[in-house]
């Protein structure tokens, strides 16, 4: 008897045995996906899955782990600080600008290159000169130490050392004193308006007052050291200075042949020599001695503001005087 086909998919059934009941034949074939989009919601977990408790079936996940990323590649993106050796060049010139600064309008160092300011000064000290107060208006002072440059003639006979490359730019930006510059320092004797003078063994007199000088005039000279001279009127905006060492010092006293009789314009006055700044040592203040500041050395000063008076009431006067002689005698 013929045997109809059977599907392809399907295995022969094995035949029973005796006593046996057949079994039916497991098929090979994996089961086919979902077809329709019914079937395919019933497979996805459904919004409230104890493991999903936002209900978004997994977004939220999803998104915190793309949140984390960009955090992590924002934190790998941000720069990181320049080394050292990359930030020192910089440094370097800010601090190099600010000393040109402060040399050129502030403070600036100089170096004594003589004993003519001795024992208040000596050879090799550092000075520190105040150079901020001249370009607010201030004028030198009796009995300052001002460091001045050459008025014209005074150093014609020393000799002016070549530094090297390095000083050069070392002085240029205020870390080290200029050789190149010729400038001096002398103590103000008189300002504009005073007359000086000294004669024999001295003392000197300034406006006619004797001056006190034996806390700063070196042990041992003189005054006048071996210039007499005066008296001298000083014109107006010029000052007289001094060496405190008098018999070492090329002073105003030795160039009343020159431009200026002596005398100094304030316009060549660098600032004033106000601290000895090194060796560690000698460190000091410079003040102005008490021998200035005595009764008497200003009456020149002290007679402007009297004839000021004067001359304001002279005029005050005259009116007040018109105005009873007219009530007197009325026309």
């Amino acid at each position: 008897m013929a045997v109809g086909a059977r599907s392809g998919t399907e295995e022969p059934e094995e035949p029973a045995g005796r006593g046996e009941t057949p079994r039916p034949v497991t098929s090979s074939v994996h089961p086919s996906p979902p077809r329709s989009g019914a079937q395919a919601q019933t497979q996805r977990p459904s919004s409230a899955d104890s493991s999903d408790p936002s209900g978004t079936g997994g977004t939220s996940d999803t998104l915190n782990t793309s949140a984390g990323e960009e955090a992590s590649g924002g934190m790998k993106k941000a720069k990181k600080p320049r080394a050292f050796w990359k930030e020192l060049p910089i440094l370097i010139g800010i601090a190099l600008l600010l000393a040109l600064l402060i040399k050129t309008f502030l403070v600036q160092a100089f170096s004594i290159p003589s004993d003519s300011m001795q024992d208040t000064l000596q050879r090799g000290d550092r000075v520190l000169v105040d150079k901020l107060t001249p370009w607010f208006g201030s004028k030198p002072q009796r009995g300052e130490v001002v460091v001045f440059h050459d008025p014209g003639g005074w150093l014609n006979e020393t000799p002016t050392p070549e530094p090297n490359p390095v000083q050069k730019v070392l002085s240029f930006i205020g870390l080290m004193p200029s050789a190149e510059e010729k400038d001096l320092i002398k103590r103000v004797i008189a300002v504009g308006g005073d007359t000086v003078e000294c004669h024999g063994t001295g003392p000197v007199k300034v406006n006619g007052k004797a001056l006190k000088e034996d806390s700063y005039v070196y042990p041992g000279a003189t005054p006048c050291g071996d210039r007499a001279f005066g008296p001298i009127h000083v014109p107006k905006g010029r000052i007289w200075v001094m060496g405190d060492h008098r018999d070492d010092s090329l002073d105003s006293r030795y160039h009343q042949n020159l431009k200026g009789n002596g005398t100094v314009s304030e316009n060549e006055v660098v600032g004033r020599a106000f601290t000895i700044a090194w060796p560690v040592n000698r460190w000091a203040m410079l003040p102005v001695p008490d021998t200035f500041d005595q009764p008497g050395i200003n009456k020149a000063m002290a007679a402007t503001p009297a004839a000021l008076g004067l001359a304001g009431a002279v005029p005050i006067v005259m009116w007040r005087r018109r105005r009873l002689t007219g009530t007197r005698n009325p026309r």
